[in-house]
């Protein structure tokens, strides 16, 4: 997957109307099918935000952000259904008052006629979920779950580990990284010895740097994940230089790391619908709901 997001803005998975289109309910049927909920964490809150469970949906858009971009890209669609992996609701609110910037993003959904559904950690963890899409794609073999999820199947859990098929530079699975990305500002950072060679990768979509442990015990070559703090980072690297210099790591955009992730969700939203009857459009957003503009970065001498 070579393309960024502002390449997807015709790219929709459509579907002739020779079927009935699914109501809302038989849409979060088949999206709990594919992301259990009871396979997020504990602090999560993924599930329907807005929306009634009788009214039909012809139009679904997946996008990684519930931004105002985004909500004004699915209303100008005539989306019926804007599937997000970020929460817009993540903790408590008491009012939803338009006055506010996500008041206004639950009145605009609403008097838009468009609901909203979250698949957040649920989506993280299942089987085909934002870490696995990480894995296929960089080319990993014998994948396992970093941490595997409490009440589920075995493969399931939040990260990955596998192996690349022969062994690479850091510096070339690093370009492979970058290239296979969307353009972001902040690009890709990457610790470690660029001509080291690594074999044994441990990804995880979003942040990551709770998982040092596990990616220790599972004795990656290198770590490719998001958000890095420079404590918790520059402590992972002090360690390691006291035995082989691993675990190396890559830092990558919160939300690139997750946008891969979309194309494969709602082709297995789609073929589950099919499936049982329904027929429905889907597309993934256009907008790159990366929150930074620009870098400035040393020059070269």
């Amino acid at each position: 997957m070579e393309d960024h997001p502002h390449e997807h803005a015709g790219t929709d998975t459509d579907r002739t109307p020779e079927t009935t289109a699914p109501t809302l309910g038989d849409v979060l049927l088949a999206a709990e099918e594919l992301w259990p909920e009871s396979l997020a964490e504990d602090w999560d809150a993924p599930g329907l935000v807005a929306g009634r469970a009788d009214r039909e949906v012809r139009r679904i858009l997946f996008a990684v952000d519930p931004t105002r971009e985004v909500i004004d890209e699915a209303l100008d669609w005539g989306a019926d259904l804007l599937i997000t992996h970020h929460p817009l609701l993540l903790k408590p609110v008491n009012s939803v008052a338009a006055t506010t910037f996500k008041g206004d993003a639950v009145h605009r959904l609403i008097e838009g006629g468009c609901a909203l559904l979250t698949v957040h950690t649920n989506g993280d963890s299942a089987v085909g979920g934002v870490s696995d899409v990480l894995a296929d794609a960089f080319g990993l073999g014998n994948v396992t779950p970093l941490v595997p999820a409490a009440a589920g199947l075995p493969e399931e859990g939040i990260g990955r580990v596998g192996d690349l098929p022969e062994a690479l530079t850091l510096a070339d699975f690093a370009e492979r990284v970058f290239g296979l990305l969307p353009a972001v500002a902040g690009g890709v950072r990457v610790a470690g010895d660029a001509a080291g060679l690594i074999r044994r990768v441990a990804v995880c979509g979003g942040a990551g740097d709770s998982l040092f442990d596990a990616v220790r015990a599972e004795r990656a070559d290198v770590y490719v994940t998001a958000d890095l703090r420079h404590h918790p980072a520059s402590e992972l690297r002090e360690r390691a230089h006291t035995g082989n210099g691993r675990p190396y790591l890559i830092d990558v955009s919160h939300f690139g790391s997750e946008w891969l992730w979309l194309g494969p969700a709602a082709g297995a939203l789609g073929n589950v619908l099919t499936d049982q009857g329904f027929t429905a459009e889907l597309r993934v957003s256009s907008v790159n709901s990366d929150p930074w503009d620009f870098v400035l970065t040393p020059g070269l001498k």
